[in-house]
């Protein structure tokens, strides 16, 4: 059995920070459960361009608003507590901060590593340990 405190996680290696994002690394590959597992929080106004090409991800707000944009379709959806988007297609995207901080916990399918930050595409390159 794994018992992760995000308190603890905070100011660690597994605390990981990028222009418009702050993600703590709960469960990642090395814990072997198969996936990668954060909490991420998104900043009022924020304006993340994003294509995980390399993985699948489910995200879920916990706390806060904004919109995500399918770049595919041009499509919005707004965002708020109670809300999942799955981006089971390696859709790029582009996720908007709204008024409030956004909490978002993610999973990651192939589990990143937690040396992971996004690249000039938006995406994760895959780390092999």
């Amino acid at each position: 059995m794994k018992i992760v405190d995000i308190e603890k996680i905070k100011g660690t290696d597994r605390e990981v920070q990028g222009e418009g994002w702050t993600s703590y690394r709960m469960l990642l590959k090395k814990d072997g459960m198969g996936f990668s597992f954060h909490e991420t929080r998104i900043p009022p106004g924020a304006e993340l361009h994003l294509w995980y090409k390399n993985h699948l991800e489910a995200v879920y707000c916990v706390e806060g608003d904004g919109s995500i944009e399918d770049l595919a379709t041009g499509e919005v959806h707004q965002i708020h507590d109670g809300i999942l988007y799955a981006l089971d297609k390696h859709d790029r995207h582009i996720l908007r901060g709204g008024n409030k901080e956004m909490r978002l916990i993610c999973s990651f399918n192939p589990p990143v590593t937690g040396r992971e930050t996004h690249d000039e595409d938006g995406s994760y390159i895959l780390v092999e340990d």
